[in-house]
């Protein structure tokens, strides 16, 4: 699977261990940026990923600032988004399950990396599950 991931400033830390729990699982990696601490502007990121999503150039995004709430609207911008806020796993699993969501927003001053690599494992292995909500996912594309 190939993922892209970005964030801003605030998220660069935790950027570090998602990363790594990628690199561990086995993913691909598109480093959308940023690559250090010094104050950027998250709407650029969040773009950058949703990007390489919305062009199918990856599987999934990751986008991470301090609350998760700014990136993943810039993300949500990009019409074929589906960025999803998440800050536990059952989120995730729902995002993926009944949303079809292909970009993972999460805050890096909400979670700690022990939750954020739970919270990745179960995005990325939790499956759409169709039927009706492909129904509810189709009129958001509308």
């Amino acid at each position: 699977m190939k993922v892209a991931v970005g964030c801003d400033h605030a998220g660069f830390m935790l950027k570090k261990d998602v990363l790594e729990v990628l690199q561990e699982l086995g993913h691909e990696i598109v480093d959308c940026g940023t690559w250090s601490d010094k104050s950027v502007d998250y709407p650029d990121f969040g773009r950058a990923v949703a990007e390489q999503v919305v062009k199918e150039q990856v599987d999934f995004g990751i986008v991470m600032c301090g609350t998760g709430i700014g990136i993943s609207i810039a993300a949500n911008k990009v019409p074929g988004i589906r960025a999803a806020l998440c800050h536990d796993t059952f989120s995730a699993r729902m995002s993926r399950a009944h949303n079809n969501a292909n970009v993972l927003a999460m805050g890096s001053r909400v979670i700690g990396p022990g939750l954020a690599r739970d919270i990745i494992r179960t995005f990325l292995t939790t499956e759409f599950d169709g039927g009706r909500h492909a129904l509810r996912v189709a009129k958001l594309e509308q």
